[in-house]
């Protein structure tokens, strides 16, 4: 007799429980980096990106996208250390990047070729801009990683769009968010709260991309809700 084993989509409560709990750990580094509780806020920043994952996984999500919120967790960790770990944790992003970039090329929806080209031109006037206003005051031995990285990220940014509205904001937010470290680490000045802004527009941004993900890329990839230990699988309803 064989035994079924239930997927990620037969667990709403442990889904909804660890999405609950990033939300949580979230609200914590926020209020943290707010206030300067640095011990809170690096632990705190450890559990982001494997709450999200580990809630996106119970949904069912593709190996990509937990492998692009792994290397989101690694730069994470990298520029809570700071110093020469700082090209580390941008390295880690960028590999993120890329995964994100696979699984929206693989699997997002076509675009019009006037919608396409509109954002492609928004997004790399965008990037010319931060580079002109950027570049010069960064320290020489980040000019040539930060603008590979830039480029990079605003791809992601634009081929986001492929996986929806919510996962379109998610790529946008993800690039003011480390407009934003670039900004400050170039002398233009911190916003107030600047660590604040920072954050929530990162969390955020890895929020949305998730759930633009699993909204529209995992529907195409959808198998049925429990497969036996034989492999067979039950009809669907």
């Amino acid at each position: 007799m064989s035994t079924p084993i239930a997927t990620g989509r037969r667990a709403p409560r442990l889904r909804k429980a660890l999405f609950a709990a990033f939300l949580l750990a979230s609200a914590v580094n926020l209020v943290t980096v707010s206030t300067g509780h640095g011990t809170v806020e690096t632990v705190s920043k450890a559990l982001l990106m494997p709450l999200l994952a580990a809630a996106a996984a119970a949904a069912g999500a593709p190996r990509t996208l937990l492998v692009a919120l792994a290397f989101g967790w690694g730069g994470d960790v990298m520029l809570s250390v700071g110093g020469d770990a700082f090209l580390a944790g941008m390295a880690s992003f960028a590999v993120g990047h890329v995964a994100y970039l696979s699984l929206f090329r693989r699997h997002g929806a076509g675009r019009s070729r006037a919608e396409s080209a509109g954002t492609a031109v928004v997004y790399a006037a965008g990037l010319a801009a931060l580079m002109v206003l950027l570049l010069p005051g960064l320290p020489a031995g980040l000019r040539l990683p930060v603008a590979g990285y830039s480029c990079l990220l605003t791809a992601m940014a634009w081929a986001s769009g492929r996986a929806g509205r919510l996962a379109a904001a998610g790529g946008a937010l993800f690039l003011v968010s480390d407009s934003l470290i670039a900004a400050e680490m170039a002398g233009r000045g911190p916003l107030p709260v600047h660590g604040l802004w920072v954050m929530a527009t990162y969390l955020a941004a890895q929020a949305l991309l998730t759930a633009g993900v699993l909204g529209h890329v995992r529907p195409r990839e959808r198998r049925p809700a429990a497969v036996t230990a034989s492999g067979s699988a039950p009809a669907m309803p």
